[in-house]
């Protein structure tokens, strides 16, 4: 990197932050601070940011990934729970990219309904607690964006990338299936962050579908369907899914009428298959 080569955050200086805020990262809101540029402009790279695209990025932290997608000339806002840290990124970003475009909103990623902008891309380094829910959330209320790329849990990200039939396979599979495609996109050593977390990491990337499946009300539907298939998974779906439709009898009429087997389990099926029980089961009412 040249003398005028924009500047990322290294070892050094992330401690030196951590130092001036008085924070001691807390496990609670997984704070795991990338420490190394290389991983960040790998992130950058993988996730296919462009000049001039307005990306969105959840908990910057103290600026690692953030310095990453304004080096390349990315709009980013950025949305940070903690006071401390939204209110000291944008110093940090000034002082390393005075040119750079950032704004940052501190809010509850978990809530937040509204963006000063229209991101088509979510770029993050998520907290390991809440990542499938937030990821969820921004793909439910945020249709501006388009694509993507989180850094999770391996756990986790083999869970959301997961095929029927895997033992893996689950809830947060079918339900990001439903927005769009999902495939894991390389792992990433503990040794990249500060401090060294006690699980592996995985990149994980996304591609929105250009037209979701149905209605939020034939959504919530099928939603409420995969969480009970899910819930006692060794069970065959008539009994899984009493829960839903009261009894085996209801189940079942259900099941037949969306053309799936009722002795079927739910990690046998696809995510078409849920949405047409969904369908099916809005119709019974």
């Amino acid at each position: 990197m040249t003398d005028e080569s924009p500047r990322l955050l290294g070892p050094a200086e992330i401690r030196d932050l951590a130092e001036l805020l008085d924070l001691t990262p807390t496990k609670k809101l997984g704070q795991n601070f990338v420490i190394d540029a290389n991983t960040v402009r790998r992130i950058v790279r993988v996730a296919g940011v462009q000049p001039g695209e307005t990306v969105v990025e959840v908990g910057p932290g103290l600026g690692s990934l953030t310095l990453g997608l304004t080096e390349v000339d990315a709009t980013v806002i950025a949305v940070e729970i903690d006071k401390r840290l939204a209110a000291q990124l944008p110093d940090t970003v000034r002082a390393l990219q005075p040119d750079a475009q950032l704004t940052v909103v501190r809010d509850d990623a978990m809530s937040i309904r509204s963006l000063p902008g229209e991101p088509v891309r979510l770029v993050a380094n998520l907290p390991y607690n809440v990542s499938v829910p937030v990821l969820l959330h921004f793909l439910e209320h945020f249709p501006s964006i388009r694509s993507g790329l989180v850094m999770v849990q391996a756990e986790v990200g083999h869970r959301l990338a997961a095929v029927p039939g895997s033992k893996i396979y689950g809830s947060p599979s079918v339900k990001a299936a439903w927005y769009g495609t999902v495939k894991t996109s390389g792992n990433v050593s503990r040794q990249v962050f500060w401090p060294v977390p006690n699980v592996d990491s995985i990149l994980v990337s996304f591609t929105r579908h250009a037209e979701l499946p149905d209605t939020e009300k034939v959504r919530l539907a099928t939603f409420e369907v995969v969480d009970a298939a899910f819930q006692q998974r060794r069970k065959m779906l008539r009994q899984s899914l009493i829960p839903v439709f009261g009894d085996t009898q209801h189940a079942t009429a259900v099941l037949e009428r969306a053309g799936v087997e009722p002795t079927m389990r739910g990690e046998a099926l696809t995510m078409p298959d849920f949405h047409r029980i969904g369908l099916a089961a809005l119709a019974n009412d």
